[in-house]
């Protein structure tokens, strides 16, 4: 029992507690904070800076918002940052219902909502932006709140959070807020390096648990016993990142994936595979099924050539039964496809899926009619409006980037409201929406992340499964993944025992970042605060932890030459003889290699338009109409053609090593767009009646000559090595062959050992070298130039172009200013500089060739396109000369349609006109706004600091642009473009 005193003591902490900030603050609240809110908030309110590292739906976002608390209490101002728009969206409303309309504004580049207010949401790039305008909005600002901040890490967009904390001044306290990352000690103690005092405040407990599931055909079965599901749902991150022991799997899922494998080889004997419970391979515009689904390939051979079965994954209304039976509804199926979640609605709304009643079906109406009351009859039909509302009103809904913002509001809405049951996302609702489920599923355990189908790491896999679990609805949340053959039981454990998630830096120094910097700071300390950057601090760090490892190298390479020693000679120095040899083989077979490459090379650079060629790939060969001959930046030529099966491909030596062979041609008329989908398949329907009637010549379909001439200096070096190796004293040692088996060792590891002290020199320095290249390519093309004129690697001075150049924020920055510096965009219309404007913002999902000019080939804007690329090739000729991570092109695949838009043209004409979908076009649509925003504020700032003719000449062509990019503002955002998102 606690004496008087203490007794005493603890009622007077009590009451001091009473009195402070966060107890007035959590007063506001009907339930009570958890400690490690607590915890964060009183280092927030005692004046230092607060990392929260914490699960999704943990609740880091009440520190957030204590901060906005204390900003108001204070007379202070409060900035509250987000990594997307929808995220913005969604905060503003919060905290509007909070504080009211008039003390909130919203700020995302084309949305300006009370944009003085003393609490603004805003997209990271708006803050950066801020800062290097000096904006006076700046004034009386006391906190900042970074939601996501992990998403630094990410490598188009990352670099903006760490400027942004860079920059900020020292007086602003940093709330960062972050998913559970296994190194957040190491960014809390950057943080204090660059912000000073910062608490760092982890949690790994989630709210509501989470439970591991498998379903194996109409099986829901748990993944772990179980003792070991409870286990598993409370072990820490670091605990698991110490350990590599994953918790007992269930013998019952075992058993039933085993009893799958056997049912599916029984039906697979007696021929029917294909058939039973797989879904369908359903072909869409976006693409088709998982190579995994039913009526695919036969089944593979496993050890010893014995057949193995596929085990397929259920179909989408089995994993909805099986979830309703469960429970277990609401849910977020994950499918990693924008066309998937379409046809994974389409498939479940044609079986019959039907998961709301009655009343919920009316309501579910009248949300739909209030939020889309402004669309126009003419559009719903080119909008899919009414089989999405269909949809909606069966509980059943598909969210994505792709689809319009309005849209993908309003299933937010109903699936907050309990109303939709089932969503099928891509990846991005994983961050940060608020859109909570009972369930999570995941359809399959690899996505596409732009180059490659890759399979998700633990870090990814605890993300998506972190939406599971309505805190104060659920008691706990569950994680369902299909089993398939690339997600066994154990693969699958390995993902979720595994919460490790490390914070790793995109930090790269841009253009306008240089120009800014360069701009307030001599050289020196520009590259000062660039080294006090995450990255280069990560560098450090690992440059030390890489020293270590070069030490313990050294010391195993002296243990092999010990036990390598021979008493005939130097045995290192006849162990790299026998690597040099082994290396002089390899380079002969590439030369054989190499010469396959270039006589494909020689076949392709012999086509023209219209030419039909016979290509393999893999197997199979096919054919094509060639609509486009080119060149890379090698020399190389490149095809691009159409496919009978009514795509385009892009053929170059290295896809189709064994060449192309013309079979004959077809005539292509010289305005055929590939691009636009009615003009493909005319021309793809032609080549099929022209293969039917046997019009090719298909009897002159040979494969490409292969070269099989051999170097003779190559092989006379090859000879001589042999002839050295075999003089060597050591060759004619007894105990040659178990002393080389060390010597290849002892080869490897110098080989490793060079590599890793390379790794050292490379990583000191690493963001100031990078920034004395983007330097150099500034200074080539003008923006920058020496102070003295004969020491470029001194101090720089920013010209009137860089100026102009400080003041472009996008992407593209550099493209973006040389347009303007050329004058590539005077004379031209408003719907015309669209539509140029447009190929510096747009960027295809997919790595595609450009098919020439989407406009026609005589137009005034044709011929702009033309030098936008120009100049882009030239930005790229000179980032690979200073070796400076390139920068994206020009990129005009949009431009006719964005101009067409800007020209009044209808919604119906323009999707019909591009692969885009509505919500795409939309999204492309808003990006481009916020950079005519910008060049059309371009002649607000000072005039260049040149001769005065010059000068006055300059602002008045600045001036002319910026009326014509003010009227292409008005033009652009209209109709569907102009839906108010929030």
């Amino acid at each position: 029992m606690s004496s008087p005193a203490e007794r005493y003591a603890a009622a007077r902490r009590r009451q001091a507690e009473s009195r402070t900030e966060l107890a007035r603050f959590a007063a506001t609240y009907d339930f009570p904070f958890d400690d490690f809110q607590n915890d964060a908030c009183r280092a927030l309110e005692a004046g230092e800076g607060v990392l929260v590292a914490a699960p999704t739906g943990a609740g880091k976002t009440v520190v957030g918002e204590f901060a906005v608390h204390l900003a108001l209490s204070k007379g202070l101002k409060a900035f509250y940052t987000t990594p997307i728009k929808a995220l913005s969206n969604q905060k503003y409303l919060d905290l509007v219902a909070r504080h009211g309309a008039d003390r909130v504004g919203l700020l995302t580049g084309d949305t300006s909502i009370n944009p003085h207010a003393d609490v603004i949401v805003m997209t990271t790039e708006v803050l950066r932006n801020m800062l290097y305008s000096g904006a006076r909005d700046l004034d009386r600002l006391g906190y900042v709140v970074m939601d996501e901040v992990h998403y630094l890490a990410d490598r188009f967009r990352g670099p903006v959070w760490e400027e942004v904390i860079i920059h900020l001044a020292p007086e602003v306290q940093v709330v960062s807020l972050s998913a559970t990352v296994s190194n957040a000690e190491e960014f809390g103690d950057w943080l204090g390096q660059v912000r000073g005092r910062t608490a760092v405040v982890v949690s790994e407990h989630r709210p509501v648990p989470l439970t591991q599931h498998m379903l194996v055909g109409r099986r829901l079965l748990p993944l772990y016993s179980a003792p070991a599901q409870s286990a598993a749902t409370d072990q820490s991150a670091a605990g698991e990142a110490r350990s590599s022991a994953q918790p007992p799997l269930n013998p019952d899922l075992l058993r039933a994936v085993r009893d799958a494998r056997r049912a599916a080889a029984g039906e697979d004997h007696r021929g029917g595979y294909g058939r039973g419970g797989g879904r369908r391979a359903v072909s869409g515009r976006g693409g088709r099924w998982s190579r995994n689904a039913g009526g695919g390939r036969p089944p593979r051979r496993g050890e010893g050539g014995a057949r193995t079965a596929h085990l397929r994954p259920p179909s989408r209304r089995t994993v909805i039964g099986a979830l309703q039976r469960a429970d277990l509804l609401p849910a977020i199926v994950f499918v990693f496809s924008r066309a998937g979640c379409e046809n994974a609605v389409r498939e479940a709304i044609s079986h019959g899926v039907d998961l709301t009643t009655p009343q919920e079906a009316r309501r579910i109406r009248e949300i739909i009619d209030r939020r889309t009351a402004e669309i126009p009859t003419a559009d719903l039909g080119v909008l899919g409006f009414h089989a999405w509302a269909h949809a909606l009103t069966r509980g059943v809904a598909a969210h994505h980037a792709g689809l319009l913002p309005v849209f993908k509001e309003t299933v937010e809405e109903l699936f907050a409201a309990n109303l939709v049951k089932v969503v099928y996302a891509t990846e991005t609702l994983a961050l940060g929406i608020n859109m909570p489920a009972r369930t999570v599923v995941l359809e399959s355990l690899r996505k596409w992340n732009g180059s490659a189908h890759v399979t998700l790491t633990p870090g990814e896999y605890t993300q998506l499964t972190g939406r599971a679990g309505r805190r104060g609805i659920d008691v706990e949340g569950h994680a369902v993944v299909l089993a398939t053959d690339e997600a066994e039981p154990a693969f699958v454990s390995s993902l979720a025992s595994r919460r490790t998630y490390p914070l790793v830096s995109a930090f790269r120094p841009t253009y306008n970042m240089a120009v800014n910097l360069l701009g307030r700071l001599p050289r020196e300390r520009a590259r000062e605060v660039l080294e006090s950057s995450f990255a280069q601090f990560q560098a450090d760090r690992g440059v030390v932890e890489l020293a270590a490892e070069v030490r313990r190298k050294r010391r195993h390479l002296d243990t092999l030459e010990q036990q390598m020693a021979c008493h005939l000679g130097d045995f290192g120095e006849y162990a790299l003889l026998r690597r040099r040899i082994a290396d002089a083989e390899a380079d002969q077979s590439r030369t054989n290699r190499a010469e396959r490459r270039r006589e494909a090379s020689r076949s392709m650079g012999a086509l023209a338009r219209g030419d039909v060629v016979l290509y393999r790939t893999g197997r199979r060969h096919r054919h094509g109409v060639v609509v486009a001959q080119h060149a890379a930046s090698s020399g190389e030529p490149y095809l691009t053609v159409v496919g009978e099966d009514k795509r385009v491909h892009t053929l170059t030596p290295e896809s189709t090593p064994d060449g192309v062979n013309r079979v004959g041609s077809l005539p292509v008329p010289e305005d055929l767009d590939a691009r636009r989908p009615h003009q493909r398949e005319r021309l793809a329907e032609r080549l099929i009646e022209a293969l039917r009637a046997g019009a090719l010549d298909a009897s002159t379909a040979r494969g490409s000559r292969r070269g099989h001439r051999h170097d003779a200096d190559a092989a006379s070096r090859l000879e001589q090595l042999r002839h050295q190796l075999r003089a060597h004293p050591c060759h004619a040692c007894p105990h040659r062959e178990e002393h080389a088996r060390i010597g290849r060792r002892w080869v490897r590891a110098r080989e490793d050992l060079d590599r890793l002290q390379s790794r050292v020199d490379r990583r000191t320095g690493t963001i100031a070298r990078q920034f004395d290249a983007v330097c150099r390519v500034l200074l080539e093309l003008g923006y920058l130039v020496p102070v003295e004129a004969d020491r470029p690697e001194g101090e720089l001075r920013v010209t009137a172009a860089g100026r102009m150049l400080a003041r472009v924020y996008a992407e593209r920055d550099l493209l973006v200013a040389e347009c303007l510096r050329q004058g590539l965009w005077d004379g031209l219309n408003p719907a015309e500089l669209a539509g140029a404007v447009s190929a510096c913002v747009y960027e295809p999902r997919m790595a595609v060739s450009s098919l020439g000019l989407p406009t026609a080939p005589g137009s005034r804007l044709g011929e702009v396109l033309r030098q936008e690329l120009s100049v882009s090739r030239r930005i790229s000729n000179l980032e690979a000369l200073e070796r400076v991570e390139p920068s994206a092109g020009a990129e005009p695949a949009v431009a006719g349609s964005v101009r067409d838009w800007a020209d009044g043209a209808d919604l119906t004409t323009i999707l019909a006109d591009s692969d885009l979908t509505a919500g795409d076009f939309v999204r492309w649509c808003k990006q481009l706004l916020d950079v005519l925003g910008q060049l059309a504020t371009l002649s607000a700032g000072e005039p260049p600091r040149s001769a005065d003719s010059a000068g006055r000449s300059d602002l008045a062509h600045l001036n002319r642009l910026a009326l014509t990019a003010a009227e292409a503002c008005l033009d652009v955002n209209r109709g569907v473009v102009s839906w108010s998102s929030v």
